[in-house]
């Protein structure tokens, strides 16, 4: 009996409506079907009472999620695929990403195509898109105090109110720098068009093997967006005093204090991402972000989003 899995956003009506439809249609085609929330794939949020919030990365798994799973649906909006991926990507299962939200900018179809894209997936007519992600650790000492999967963006700051920060970076084996900024970001090519967009980083396509820095607000002219390669780890030693928050993927779960150190490195996991038609990065970057648009719209000869 083949099998599938189903994530959804229970905070979404429709989402939780349109999960249990799926589960019965799949169940009745002859599929065994697990379905979870992708509330098990979000991180949790430091506070100071809780300062550090951590799940081991493979304790994110849901009950009956493993690599005999053929492929899994998730139903909701961007945050839903993020907290999907990390649920997943131990396990290596593709995913059919639906969008129930806003933007969708990681998402591969809609509700209203859901019955032809599910059709074509029980069918193994898709194409395989791998995505890099980060492996994010703090530790103190030698001793690790919590680590999480990273599909977009790992983001270090001060809270509550933005102010500056001073870091010492070291990627690979280079001389250490020091940066003072309001915060910096690391990203993998996926989290290009997220965060490290809006700070000034550039856009990079999916398939290229870099990761990014990128300084938020930074106090030196001379800080800019640093691309380098993704066989390159990096750990950031923070000097601010009483501590910063880290977060990842839009999710908070530690803070970091001034002996603490922050390790990043590609991660050994992928996210798998099902694709119904040969993926055309430019054509979501045109359709979600109005990326490569004539400044001068030509209807006759241009087809505008």
């Amino acid at each position: 009996m083949p099998k599938a899995g189903i994530i959804y956003n229970d905070v979404k009506p429709i989402a939780g409506r349109v999960a249990i439809e799926l589960k019965d249609k799949l169940t009745a085609a002859g599929w065994d079907v697990c379905i979870t929330s992708s509330i098990g794939g979000i991180l949790g949020y430091s506070n100071p009472d809780s300062p550090v919030c951590h799940t081991p990365i493979d304790g994110l798994t849901p009950p009956g999620f493993d690599s005999d799973m053929e492929f899994a649906v998730v139903l909701g909006g961007d945050g839903t695929v993020l907290a999907a991926s990390r649920q997943v990507a131990p396990c290596g299962i593709p995913l059919l990403t639906v969008n129930t939200g806003h933007m969708g900018f990681l998402t591969e179809t809609f509700l209203n195509q859901l019955p032809q894209a599910l059709e074509q997936a029980m069918n193994g007519k898709y194409e395989i898109e791998e995505r890099a992600m980060l492996t994010v650790k703090v530790f103190r000492g030698d001793a690790v105090l919590w680590e999480a999967l990273c599909l977009n963006e790992m983001v270090l700051h001060r809270e509550p109110l933005t102010s500056m920060c001073h870091f010492e970076i070291a990627i690979g084996r280079h001389a250490p720098v020091d940066i003072a900024a309001d915060g910096v970001i690391v990203s993998t090519p996926t989290g290009s068009t997220a965060y490290s967009l809006s700070a000034g980083g550039p856009v990079v396509t999916p398939g290229v093997p870099v990761l990014q820095l990128v300084p938020i607000c930074p106090h030196s002219l001379a800080s800019r967006a640093l691309v380098f390669p993704d066989t390159e780890s990096v750990n950031i030693y923070p000097v601010n005093i009483p501590r910063l928050v880290m977060v990842v993927d839009g999710n908070g779960g530690c803070y970091v204090l001034p002996e603490d150190r922050v390790y990043m490195e590609r991660s050994q996991y992928s996210v798998r991402f099902i694709r119904l038609q040969p993926p055309e990065f430019f054509r979501i970057l045109r359709e979600k972000l109005g990326w490569g648009l004539p400044h001068i719209a030509k209807p006759t000869s241009v087809e505008l989003p």
